[in-house]
């Protein structure tokens, strides 16, 4: 018998001391980049399993990568959408919008308008070409960098500022950061900035939407780092055992802000392989090429409406700007990695596949993009009426204690006034505006 405390802080001189991993990102700032150690299959290689198949068919699709488009820009393979020229027209004109609103909040952030922005620039076609391929009343789950979806869905874009800036118009009445919107009318649920919470969100109102015997699913979404969050297992669990129609998105940029994908699991597996633990169908698509992820999320959304179950779609994408306005990437990452990026812009792939058609041109997508510049512009002036961030424009102080009770208590509203009192006899030129 080995003699000796059991709780011992030296190392045995017979083993190997224990190391422990750190990742580390490829590049670093000032690093040269080089994605040559990227798997990335050719357009068209990916087999399309039928929607109602077994998920173990699905296996080597969480390892591999679906893609439409290929170096020439055309469509090919069994992934191939076939969507009509004004389809694509539609989905080129609603990435470039939400881009154009992106720049344009940025911009308006900078100008001391409002206190944070997240821009999704690299990453439109996970949102739009996914909200392309989900019915109107299906249920989406958002995370923060989901714009696409609500312009997509039609969502005026003018009430899209007023929650940014918080202002007296603001339909959330300043209860929400800016850019975490919520609209019930587009079946678009009120965003979380606590991490990962819409997946079980989304589980349990897909459970709920097939107890009813309803025909609407449930889709959702949260980057790679998300994934490591308890919520995320517990929503694939739930999903998995109840065979809830509902679609989980991982949208992988690569990084968390500035934490790489490798803090996640990046580095062992690919994040749709967590499927296969949980028995779930899983797919790995290309998101820079809207086609591809247009057809996946259509496969998915089919799935779960033929009641075969979930189904987790990576999205294989770049964050090409920094996590938000708080954020400056160039602290941690190469400069170059945005231009390398292999898979390219998503906006461009599909302008060239439409001009490959003869169904676009360069004059008309320079034409397009001033008209969407406008668009935001006029929609900004107009939300700014309403005020912006400071201007002292907001909904009603009394209105910080509505809406949790059908009436409010009579404690709460004694709290109300001595509220509005207190601010009075502190601002003694205070009106309610």
């Amino acid at each position: 018998m080995a003699e000796g405390p059991a709780n011992s802080d030296q190392p045995r001189g017979n083993l190997p001391p224990l190391e422990l991993h750190v990742p580390e990102p490829p590049f670093r700032p000032g690093d040269p980049v080089d994605y040559s150690f990227l798997d990335i299959p050719s357009a068209g290689a990916m087999p399309r399993p039928d929607e109602a198949c077994d998920t173990r068919e699905t296996h080597a699709l969480c390892h591999g990568l679906i893609r439409v488009l290929d170096e020439n820009h055309q469509a090919v393979g069994a992934w191939d959408p076939k969507l009509d020229p004004e389809t694509l027209r539609r989905m080129l004109q609603v990435m470039a919008l939400t881009r154009a609103f992106d720049d344009r909040m940025y911009r308006g952030q900078r100008q001391g308008k409002t206190s944070f922005y997240m821009k999704c620039t690299g990453e439109e076609a996970t949102s739009v070409a996914s909200a392309f391929a989900l019915d109107s009343d299906d249920m989406v789950f958002p995370s923060y960098r989901q714009q696409g979806i609500l312009i997509a869905r039609g969502y005026p874009i003018v009430e899209m500022v007023n929650q940014i800036y918080s202002n007296r118009a603001d339909k959330l009445k300043g209860r929400q950061l800016p850019i975490m919107y919520s609209s019930k009318e587009h079946g678009f649920f009120s965003i979380s900035g606590n991490l990962a919470t819409q997946y079980p969100q989304a589980a349990g109102w897909a459970m709920a939407s097939a107890i009813k015997g309803d025909t609407r699913i449930a889709s959702a979404w949260i980057g790679e780092g998300s994934s490591a969050e308890g919520d995320a297992h517990a929503a694939f669990t739930f999903a998995t055992v109840f065979n809830a129609p509902c679609v989980f998105n991982i949208v992988n940029n690569q990084w968390a802000i500035s934490s790489f994908s490798g803090f996640a699991g990046g580095e062992r597996a690919t994040f749709a392989a967590k499927a296969i633990g949980y028995g779930i169908a899983g797919l790995r698509v290309d998101g820079n090429d809207a086609l591809a992820v247009y057809a996946a999320a259509r496969w998915a959304a089919n799935r779960a409406r033929a009641n075969k179950g979930p189904t987790l779609i990576e999205h294989f994408t770049y964050r090409a700007e920094g996590h938000s306005t708080s954020d400056d990437p160039g602290a941690y990452r190469s400069a170059h990695e945005r231009e390398e990026w292999p898979l390219g812009d998503p906006i461009m792939r599909l302008k060239r596949h439409l001009i490959g058609l003869g169904e676009w041109s360069e004059a008309q997508h320079e034409a397009m993009d001033l008209e969407l510049a406008q668009q935001v512009k006029a929609a900004t002036k107009e939300a700014e009426k309403n005020g912006v961030l400071g201007h002292g424009l907001h909904h009603p102080f009394h209105t910080m204690f509505e809406d949790v009770f059908e009436e409010l208590p009579w404690n709460l509203e004694e709290q109300a006034q001595q509220a509005i009192r207190e601010r009075r006899i502190k601002w003694p030129d205070w009106k309610e505006t």
